[in-house]
């Protein structure tokens, strides 16, 4: 089975004079079977009005925008439910990942809009994560396939996000509940740290699609992925077991170092860029398409929202 080729990553949609609600009005259904078929659509050439009028674009193609949970990444609201980008250094990269891939449940339409463009560089690249499955050794690929994939975040008191930031609570018995309910194991540590521990399916299918997509956050998340001195940092820091956030074959056993390299090489055969424009509204189908964030110079600012949460059952 393979990815139709016919493909551009994103599909550009130019103005054409008139309002960017006016075409999505007219085109709903067209637009949103692009989306899915491309993996991105780029609104490019719209007066969307800023932050308004971008949450406008999100509710007419998507409907009502999520609250963004079980957090990784430092983030925090513009207005309502859309937020900035991942508030992390201009000068670091951000890796290709799927949104929420390490939950149980995950928003299937992303929204990024540029309200000011950077000087240099700071796309957001994406990559095609049905390319990405056929692009991975079927051997390194079945293995994730039948074992899975496991994170593991530790929260250390003193150290990084809190538990109380990312699940929003500082209440214990909500922690728990909510992690009963989502499949992850937890284990409270000294006066105020907390270990959980997720094993999650490496591949998914979109609803309506029996194309496999390499949809997971093994890569994002494993220590080697971070830049070097980081990596050696945290391990000196903190032992190779109490990492902040690492991952492992689902059954527990390490990723060896050549298969982290096969997958992110994967990922980055696989991706495309593009420079923002001023006013810029990027698409992204979440399940067919990976993001990520290159570094940048200037006074870069997206703002971005989510859309139809998406919870698959446990056995499927």
């Amino acid at each position: 089975m393979s990815t139709p080729t016919a493909i551009t990553l994103p599909h550009v949609v130019l103005s054409d004079g008139s309002g960017v609600l006016e075409l999505i009005g007219e085109r709903r259904e067209e637009l949103r079977a692009s989306l899915v078929e491309h993996g991105g659509l780029l609104f490019r050439g719209f007066d969307i009005g800023g932050v308004d009028g971008f949450d406008e674009v999100v509710r007419a193609l998507a409907g009502e925008p999520l609250t963004y949970t079980e957090r990784s990444s430092p983030r925090h609201s513009i207005k309502g439910k859309v937020y900035t980008s991942t508030d992390y250094p201009p000068e670091e990269e951000i890796f290709l990942h799927n949104e929420n891939s390490y939950q149980a449940g995950w928003p299937l339409t992303l929204f990024f809009y540029c309200l000011t463009p950077p000087e240099t560089l700071g796309a957001t690249p994406l990559a095609d994560v049905r390319r990405v499955y056929q692009e991975l050794d079927p051997t390194i690929r079945g293995e994730f396939e039948r074992r899975g994939w496991r994170l593991v975040r530790n929260f250390h008191e003193d150290f990084g996000t809190t538990w109380q930031h990312v699940f929003d609570t500082e209440d214990r018995d909500e922690v728990a509940e909510y992690c009963a309910d989502n499949g992850i194991e937890i284990e409270w540590r000294g006066k105020n740290g907390l270990r959980t521990t997720a094993v999650r399916k490496a591949v998914h299918h979109r609803p309506g699609s029996d194309v496999p997509r390499w949809f997971n956050h093994a890569t994002f998340f494993h220590v080697t992925t971070l830049a070097k001195d980081l990596q050696e940092g945290l391990v000196a820091m903190f032992g190779a077991d109490d990492l902040p956030t690492n991952t492992y074959y689902g059954d527990g056993e390490p990723i060896p170092t050549e298969v982290m390299d096969h997958l992110r090489a994967a990922y980055r055969a696989a991706s495309v860029r593009f420079d923002y424009h001023r006013d810029d509204v990027l698409v992204v189908d979440n399940m067919s398409a990976a993001h990520g964030r290159e570094p940048f110079t200037g006074p870069r600012k997206i703002a971005v929202a989510m859309a139809e949460a998406y919870k698959p059952s446990r056995e499927s």
